[in-house]
């Protein structure tokens, strides 16, 4: 990353300096004193508590300046009337400055993977950095790009929202060169309406990009298949699809290895992953469409993809105390949902589900959560399903043929915890999945060093 000084930034951003501090110089910025780096950029933000309050403890930790909107002590500062706004100016001015290419991501399930597997992809090529997890909104993302290093040539940005506006917001900071949409799906719904309002919000992320951009698209999914206007941009649809110009076949699972064909154009080439489950390919066909746009040679694609693991908390597979964990509390939709149930039912020996809520579904939340049910009734031998609609997940799985002493629904942790610990019995295979609201990841850490 480069240093940039107060002068500088209050240029780009219209904000004020102190002469005395105009030349004091910061690198990247931070929110939260709690994992705030010397050196850092201290911005200042109105959440449960005034930001202000913790500026003389970002300088204690030997933050560098500060971005607010009032003085609070004699510290070197820019005043701004919106430090959100203004943290996301500078870091639209200092991504100009840097001139390295942009790919932005969005989508509603799979984002954050095909994120990975687009920069894994990437860095076989190019000085390539990316967004950290959880860094993918109106202050994450600005603060991921001011952390990038000076030599960074690429940069890939996921996008994420539940709200019209936020995904042209983040657009228009980034400007991508290249948006890659992965799908429409569900996920948000109670804020957007129905999936074509969820697709007017991740269309949004051609807000920043200019005619000469690119557009991937997902051909196999019907909403971008069939967009209501054609963009300005160029369009290229990645999938499974023989119509689609990057596509997939000849797609097998193979125990824990996936493996499929490429084919573009002239192109004909294997790839073969260390990942469990068929969705996987649609991120991975993403991230092989932005390589080949991007002169990527195809023989580095492979290698790198072969080289691809999970990210933490997203469909990691491990063996710990006699069980399978399959471990998927990152996020949840019901497209993922019925994707990870599937890698469940693909498992040998006895299957435990063990589901969380889905959020953020609105009106939808009683029929999708009941659909959940019944898929989980073909895939699992046992359903624990967890939180305000766990009996309506149970009311699904009855109707799928499960007997009602198969599954159960909680409304505590502590009593879910209890009885998983009393039905779950080594060699069994436990899926737990659920919405991060649910913090499902809380009952598996309890669940694996307690002593049953």
């Amino acid at each position: 990353m480069a240093k940039i000084t107060l002068r500088q930034a209050a240029r780009w951003c219209g904000g004020v300096v102190d002469d005395k501090y105009a030349d004091v110089e910061f690198l990247g910025a931070n929110n939260d004193t709690r994992v705030l780096k010397p050196g850092q950029l201290f911005v200042v933000l109105q959440g449960a508590r005034d930001g202000h309050d913790f500026i003389p403890a970002a300088m204690e930790k030997g933050a560098a300046a500060v971005l607010c909107r009032k003085k609070v002590g004699d510290y070197p500062a820019i005043y701004v009337d919106d430090p959100r706004l203004a943290l996301g100016i500078i870091a639209r001015e200092e991504c100009r400055r840097m001139g390295m290419k942009v790919v932005g991501i969005t989508g509603s399930v799979g984002k954050s993977t095909t994120k990975e597997m687009v920069a894994k992809v990437l860095s076989s090529q190019f000085h390539t950095a990316k967004t950290p997890a959880n860094h993918n909104n109106d202050i994450g993302m600005p603060m991921a790009i001011l952390d990038m290093p000076e030599n960074t040539q690429v940069a890939v940005l996921e996008m994420g929202m539940n709200h019209f506006g936020e995904i042209a917001y983040l657009s228009r900071i980034a400007n991508p060169d290249i948006a890659v949409i992965v799908n429409i799906g569900t996920t948000h719904m109670e804020y957007l309406g129905s999936q074509m309002g969820i697709r007017k919000a991740k269309m949004e992320i051609l807000e920043g990009m200019d005619s000469r951009g690119l557009l991937l698209l997902n051909g196999d999914d019907v909403l971008l298949r069939h967009l209501d206007r054609q963009p300005e941009q160029r369009i290229t649809y990645f999938g499974r699809s023989d119509d689609c110009p990057v596509h997939a076949m000849d797609i097998r699972q193979e125990g824990d290895t996936l493996r499929f064909r490429v084919e573009a154009g002239k192109l004909n080439f294997p790839v073969e992953m260390h990942l469990e489950g068929e969705h996987f390919v649609t991120d991975a066909m993403a991230a092989v469409a932005v390589g080949l746009k991007m002169a990527v040679p195809y023989e580095k694609i492979a290698h790198a993809l072969a080289d691809f693991r999970p990210m933490s908390g997203r469909q990691e597979i491990f063996q710990k105390k006699g069980y399978t964990i399959i471990k998927d509390c990152y996020n949840a939709g019901p497209e993922s949902m019925a994707a990870a149930l599937s890698v469940l039912g693909n498992r040998p020996g006895r299957r435990i589900a063990v589901l969380g809520d889905m959020l953020e579904l609105g009106d939808a939340a009683w029929a999708e959560h009941y659909k959940i049910g019944r898929i989980a009734a073909e895939k699992a031998d046992m359903v624990f399903a967890y939180g305000p609609h766990a009996k309506r997940v149970l009311s699904g799985t009855i109707t799928g043929g499960m007997s009602e002493t198969m599954g159960r629904a909680f409304e505590e942790k502590d009593e879910l915890l209890r009885a998983l610990k009393w039905a779950a019995k080594p060699g069994d295979v436990l899926l737990f999945k659920a919405s991060r609201g649910m913090h499902l990841e809380e009952i598996l850490d309890a669940f694996l060093e307690e002593e049953k």
